[in-house]
C-alpha cells in the first residue's frame, strides 16, 4: 500500500485537516503531511514515522507552542520536518524535544527555544537555522547521533551546540556565531566529527572538550573567541595505532582568540596537524596539567604571549612547526613538563626563542631559530636540554644560554650572527660537541664562574671579542676545538679559571691566542696557536698555567709574561715566529721563560669581557708591569684619531671642558653646579659606541672625576634575572663591579618589557636608578642602543629622564670612512691596499645595503678579514711569492658583492 498524503489547511471545510495534530493522529507510518501557509499554535506529539512538509516552501508554515512552558514539538519516532518554522516564546525552555527514533529537519527555522535530543534518540539537521535560545541552541544528551549539515546556530544566550552522554555528533559545513558561551561543547563520553565548520566570536571558547570525549576537527575556522578557541580539559586517550580517541585537529585556522588559541589541560590528549593559529591573546598553543599535545606542520603567528607553552606535567611533541612573531617566547617549557621538537622554525619572538625552566625537559632536533632580541635557546633553574643539529641565527643575546642548575647535551648546533655564541652559567652537567659559532658580535663561548662544561669538536670563527672566555673558578674542558678569526683573543682565562684545553687550534686572532689573566690556571696540551695579533700566549702575574706540547707558528711572538707569572712549560715549540722564546720543533727545549727574557704584556683588566674586547696586552720593552698614568692630552688625541664621529668628538671635548670647570670649582671650595655625567649613546651597531665609552671613562679618570676609569660592559642578560628576587642582586653585582669607572649598558632599551608582560626588566631599571642616586659620584652610567628605541627607554621611567639628560648621536659611517677603517686594519696588520683595490673597496661599500643588518665598523672589519683570507688563498697558488705579494691586497681579494 502506497504512503498516503494528507493536507492541512486552517480554513478548510472538507478534504483537509485544520490542525497539524489532527493530521498526525490520522496518519500511518511513512505518510506525508502537506501543510498550507499559516500560523499553527499547537503542541505536536509525533509518535510515528511521518513527513511534515511546508506546502509552499520554507518559512511559510509557522508552528508556535499552544501552551507556555512545554515544547511545541515532541518527537518519539523517526519523523521528517521540511521547511517548517518552529517559533517559541521562552528561549530558556526546550522548543523541540526528540526522545526516540531519528528525526530529520530540512530547511527549518527553529527560534525562541532550544532543541534537545535525549535518551537514545538521533537528530539530522540540514540547511536549517537554530536561533534565539538560552543555555544552548542544540543539546544532545543521548546515546544516539546528531548530524548538522549546512546549518546555522546563532543568537544563543549560552552554548551553541552541546553533545554529552555517549552520543556521536557529525557537524559538517555549519556555522555557530553570536553565542555568549562556547560555540561547541563536547563532554562525557561523546564523540564528535566536525568538518569544514566555522565558529565566529563566541563569548567563551570556540570548542570546549571535557571528560572522556573524543573530537575530530577537520578544516574548521574558529575566529575571535573571547577565551581559548579550543579548550580541552579532558578527553579519551588517543590511540597510537588508529585514528580514534583524543582531540584531533587537522587543517583550518584559529584566529583572534582572547586567550590561548588552543589549550590542552587536565587529561586532554590533543593532536594538531597543518593548522594555522594567529593573533591569539595569550599563547598560541598551550599544554598544562597532565595533558598530551602533538603539533605537526602547524603555523603559529603573532600570539600576544608565547607561541607554544608546555608546563605542569604535560608532554608535548612539536614537529615541522613554525612559530613567528610571538610577544613572549617562541616555545616555553616549564615546571615538570617535557617537550620534543623536531624540525620547524622559531623566528622574531620578543623574548628567547626557546626557554626551558623549572624541572622541565626539552629535546630539540633540527630546529631553526631566527631573529630574536634575546637568547636563541635559554635554559634556567633545573631545566634539562638535549639538542641535535639545530641552527640559531640573529640572536640579540646568546645563541644558547644556560643558567642556574640547568643541564644540557648539545650535538651539532650552529650559532650565526648573534651577540654571543654559547654562554654557560649553569652549574649542572653540560656537554657540547660538534658545535659551530660563526660571526658573533662578542664572545663565541663563555663559561661562567664555577661552571664545568665540556666542549668537544667545536669551532668558533669570527667572534667580535674573544673566542672562548673562562670566568673565575670555571673548569671547563675543550677537546679538539678550533678558534679562528677573532677580533680579540682566542682563549681568555680569568683569575682562578682552570680549563683543560687539549688538541685545540687557535688561529688568526686580533690579539693573543691564549690569554691567562692574573691568578689564572689551567692545563693546555697539544695545541696549535698561529697568526696571532699579539703574543700567542700571554700569562699574567701569579698565573700558573700548565703549557705542554704547544706549537706556535707564523706570528710575532710566542710568549709574553707579566711579573710574577709562573707557567709550567714542557715540550712547547715555535716555528716562523719573529721573536721566539721557545725552540723550533725537533730541537732541544729551552728552559721556561721568565719575565726578564720575554716581552712583558701590560694590561689593566677590569672584567673578562673588557679583556676580550679592549686589548689583552700592550707590549713594553723594559720588563716591568706598570701601567703608565694617562694624560688628558694623550687621551683626547686618541679620541681624535678615531675614524669619523666628528660630532661625538666635539661633544666629548665640550664635556671635558665643562668637567674641568667643575673640578676647579670643587678644588676652590665652591659648590659644584648640577651636572649629570651619565650619557645616552644613540646609534646603530658598529658605530664606535663601546670604544668611545671606554675612552670616556679613562678621560674622566684623567680629569679626576673617577678613581679608576675602567669600563664594565653589561646587557639585559647581565641585569635581568629569570625569577622573582633574582634581578635586584644581579643588577647590584654588575653595578658594584663598575664602582670608580663606567657601566656601559648596550641595547638598554631591551630592559623595557612589552606592555602587559610580567618581565623583570622594570625591576632592573628601578634598581639601577636607585644605585645611581646612592653612588652618584662613584659611577658613570652610559646606556646605548638604536636612537628611537633609546628615546622610548628614557621615557619609560621618570628617574631615567632626570639622570640621562644628555645624548650623544653616533652617525653611521659613510663610504670614505669605511674605507679608512679597512686601511687602518691593514696598517695594523702589515698589509697595504693598491689604488685599484681602494677604488674597488669604495664601490663595494657603496653597493652594500645599509639595512638593519649593516654593521658599520664591524662590517668594515669583517670585509678586511675576508680580504686577507682571499689574499692568502691567492698567494698560496703562486710559485714563488715575494714580500710585496704577501702584504698587498688587490681588487680580486674583495669578497663577493653584497
Amino acid at each position: 500500500m502506497s504512503p498516503a498524503i494528507h493536507h492541512v489547511r486552517p480554513n478548510a471545510r472538507r478534504g483537509a485537516f485544520r490542525t497539524i495534530a489532527d493530521a498526525v493522529r490520522t496518519a500511518d507510518n511513512h505518510d506525508e503531511i502537506r501543510i498550507a501557509p499559516g500560523d499553527y499554535p499547537e503542541r505536536l506529539l509525533i509518535d510515528r514515522t511521518v513527513t511534515l512538509v511546508a506546502e509552499e516552501g520554507p518559512g511559510t508554515v509557522r508552528l508556535t507552542p499552544a501552551t507556555s512552558g512545554v515544547p511545541a514539538l515532541e518527537l518519539s519516532a523517526s519523523a521528517t520536518l521540511n521547511g517548517l518554522a518552529v517559533l517559541g516564546a521562552d528561549p530558556s525552555r526546550p522548543l523541540m524535544l526528540v526522545t526516540a527514533g531519528t528525526t530529520e529537519l530540512q530547511e527549518c527555522d527553529i527560534a525562541g527555544g532550544r532543541v534537545e535530543v535525549v535518551r537514545s534518540a538521533s537528530l539530522r539537521v540540514t540547511r536549517s537555522v537554530v536561533r534565539q535560545a538560552a543555555l544552548a541552541g542544540v543539546h544532545a544528551d543521548t546515546s544516539g547521533s546528531l548530524w548538522l549539515t549546512d546549518t546555522l546556530v546563532t543568537d544563543i544566550e549560552g552554548t551553541g551546540i552541546v553533545v554529552s552522554g555517549t552520543g556521536t555528533a557529525h557537524l559538517t559545513d555549519s556555522t555557530v556565531r553570536s553565542v555568549t558561551g562556547s560555540g561547541v561543547r563536547i563532554r562525557g563520553e561523546a564523540t564528535a566529527e566536525i568538518r569544514r565548520c566555522a565558529v565566529d566570536g563566541p563569548g567563551r571558547n570556540g570548542l570546549l572538550v571535557e571528560g572522556q570525549a573524543a573530537v575530530t576537527l577537520d578544516e574548521c575556522r574558529l575566529k575571535d573567541a573571547a577565551a581559548e578557541a579550543v579548550r580541552v580539559l579532558g578527553s579519551a586517550p588517543r590511540a597510537e595505532d588508529d585514528e580514534t580517541g583524543g582531540v584531533r585537529i587537522t587543517g583550518g585556522e584559529v584566529t583572534g582568540a582572547g586567550a590561548a588559541g588552543i589549550l590542552a589541560a587536565g587529561t586532554g590528549d590533543v593532536l594538531v596537524t597543518m593548522c594555522s593559529v594567529r593573533d591569539s591573546g595569550a599563547a598560541g598553543i598551550s599544554a598544562d596539567g597532565s595533558a598530551r599535545l602533538e603539533l605537526v606542520d602547524c603555523r603559529i603567528n603573532d600570539p600576544r604571549a608565547s607561541g607554544v607553552v608546555v608546563r605542569g606535567s604535560a608532554r608535548a611533541v612539536v614537529a615541522d612547526t613554525t612559530v613567528r612573531g610571538a610577544e613572549g617566547n617562541g616555545i616555553m617549557v616549564g615546571e615538570r613538563a617535557e617537550v620534543r621538537v623536531t624540525g620547524g622554525t622559531v623566528r622574531e619572538s620578543a623574548f628567547s626563542a626557546v626557554h626551558v625552566g623549572g624541572e622541565a625537559k626539552a629535546e630539540l632536533t633540527a630546529l631553526r631559530v631566527e631573529d630574536t632580541p634575546e637568547h636563541g635557546i635559554g635554559v634556567a633553574e633545573r631545566g634539562r636540554l638535549t639538542l641535535e643539529d639545530c641552527r640559531l641565527t640573529g640572536c640579540g643575546l646568546s645563541g644558547l644560554h644556560l643558567d642556574g642548575y640547568a643541564a644540557a647535551t648539545i650535538d651539532g648546533m650552529t650559532v650565526r650572527h648573534s651577540r654571543n655564541g654559547v654562554t654557560v652559567n649553569a652549574l649542572g652537567e653540560v656537554k657540547v660537541q660538534d658545535t659551530r659559532v660563526i660571526d658573533v658580535e662578542r664572545a663565541g663561548i663563555t663559561c661562567g664562574p664555577e661552571t664545568t662544561a665540556k666542549f668537544t669538536g667545536c669551532r668558533v670563527s669570527g667572534a667580535g671579542t674573544a673566542g672562548v672566555v673562562v670566568a673565575e673558578k670555571a673548569t671547563p674542558a675543550l677537546h679538539d676545538c678550533t678558534v679562528s678569526g677573532t677580533a680579540g683573543s682566542g682563549l681568555v682565562v680569568a683569575r682562578d679559571g682552570a680549563p683543560t684545553v687539549v688538541r685545540t687550534t687557535v688561529t688568526d686572532t686580533g690579539k693573543n691566542g691564549l690569554f691567562v689573566d692574573e691568578g689564572g690556571k689551567g692545563r693546555y696540551e697539544d695545541c696549535v696557536l698561529s697568526a696571532t695579533g699579539y703574543p700567542a700566549v700571554h700569562v699574567g702575574g701569579e698565573a700558573r698555567p700548565v703549557l705542554r706540547n704547544l706549537l706556535v707558528t707564523d706570528t710575532g711572538e710566542d710568549l709574553s709574561l707579566d711579573e710574577g707569572a709562573q707557567p709550567e712549560v714542557a715540550g712547547c715549540a715555535a716555528r716562523g715566529v719573529k721573536n721566539a722564546v721557545w725552540p723550533a720543533p725537533g730541537t732541544a727545549a729551552a728552559p721556561p721563560a721568565a719575565p726578564a727574557t720575554a716581552k712583558t704584556a701590560v694590561a689593566t683588566l677590569q672584567s673578562t669581557e673588557a679583556t676580550a674586547s679592549s686589548g689583552d696586552t700592550a707590549s713594553g720593552d723594559d720588563g716591568e708591569a706598570e701601567v703608565p698614568e694617562e694624560s688628558l692630552e694623550d687621551l683626547l688625541a686618541e679620541l681624535g684619531l678615531l675614524v669619523g664621529l666628528e660630532r661625538v668628538k666635539h661633544d666629548v671635548s665640550s664635556l671635558v671642558k665643562l668637567m674641568q670647570m667643575v673640578r676647579r670649582r670643587e678644588e676652590a671650595g665652591l659648590a659644584a653646579p648640577p651636572l649629570s655625567r651619565h650619557l645616552v649613546f644613540a646609534g646603530n651597531p658598529g658605530t664606535g659606541k663601546t670604544t668611545v665609552a671606554r675612552l670616556y671613562g679613562r678621560i674622566l679618570a684623567a680629569v679626576g672625576l673617577l678613581n679608576r676609569g675602567h669600563l664594565v660592559e653589561a646587557d639585559r642578560s647581565s641585569l635581568v634575572g629569570e625569577y622573582v628576587g633574582h634581578t635586584g642582586p644581579k643588577t647590584q653585582r654588575i653595578f658594584e663591579e663598575a664602582m670608580g669607572g663606567v657601566l656601559f649598558i648596550d641595547e638598554a632599551y631591551s630592559l623595557t618589557p612589552a606592555a602587559g608582560s610580567n618581565d623583570f626588566g622594570h625591576e632592573a631599571i628601578a634598581t639601577l636608578v636607585k644605585l645611581m642616586e646612592d653612588h652618584r659620584d662613584s659611577v658613570v652610567v652610559i646606556v646605548a642602543g638604536y636612537p628611537d628605541e633609546m628615546e622610548h627607554f628614557i621615557d619609560s621611567n621618570p628617574g631615567l629622564a632626570s639622570r640621562f639628560s644628555r645624548t650623544l648621536l653616533f652617525e653611521d659611517y659613510d663610504t670614505p670612512e669605511l674605507v679608512n677603517i679597512v686601511e687602518h686594519h691593514a696598517e695594523n696588520h702589515q698589509y697595504r691596499l693598491t689604488d685599484s683595490a681602494r677604488e674597488a673597496l669604495t664601490a663595494y661599500f657603496e653597493a652594500t645595503p645599509r639595512g638593519e643588518r649593516f654593521g658599520n665598523g664591524r662590517t668594515a672589519r669583517q670585509t678586511f678579514q675576508s680580504m686577507t683570507e682571499r689574499q692568502a688563498y691567492r698567494v698560496a697558488e703562486m710559485t714563488a711569492p715575494d714580500e710585496t705579494d704577501l702584504i698587498t691586497l688587490r681588487p680580486q681579494d674583495l669578497p663577493e658583492w653584497p
